[in-house]
């Protein structure tokens, strides 16, 4: 019976990690898996939190910094996820302003709030992303013709 929690337990992170895409609670899903083979193997349950935390421990200090560099551009290497996203171009489809907003990043619907409190941006805008925090891209007027001319955040 132990083994089946810690699966959903893993399970329950690994489907968390899908909305905060930092790649901290997968590590912790790797974690509750691991104690579930010890379950399945007869561990007593002191056993089995030792080898959730020790694992858990291990891929957030030993795999995670790896995945993250991976995740950076670097050596001309192309970025991927919500790195890539950052800097491109978005076309407003619902008015943006500092509280709510909907934008289409590469054919993708995003949530959206104005990077500068005074910017509000109406259907048919072309914006920049400047940064993206969890699902919500913060967005800029896309105007800007050189890495200088972005706003103190990005330089």
């Amino acid at each position: 019976m132990d083994a089946v929690l810690w699966i959903v337990l893993g399970v329950v992170l690994a489907i968390a990690e899908i909305f905060t895409t930092t790649l901290f609670l997968i590590m912790f899903a790797v974690g509750a898996f691991a104690a579930a083979g010890a379950a399945a193997l007869g561990a007593p349950v002191e056993i089995q939190a030792i080898v959730f935390a020790v694992v858990s421990a291990l891929t957030v200090l030993g795999v995670r910094p790896a995945l993250r560099r991976r995740s950076t551009s670097a050596g001309g290497e192309e970025p991927f996820g919500v790195g890539a996203i950052e800097g491109s171009t978005a076309l407003v489809l619902e008015r943006v302003d500092t509280d709510h907003g909907l934008v289409k990043i590469d054919g993708e619907l995003w949530q959206a709030r104005s990077y500068d409190a005074t910017q509000v941006f109406v259907p048919g805008d072309r914006v920049q992303v400047i940064q993206v925090r969890g699902a919500t891209a913060l967005v800029w007027r896309d105007d800007v013709s050189s890495p200088g001319e972005l706003p103190d955040a990005k330089r």
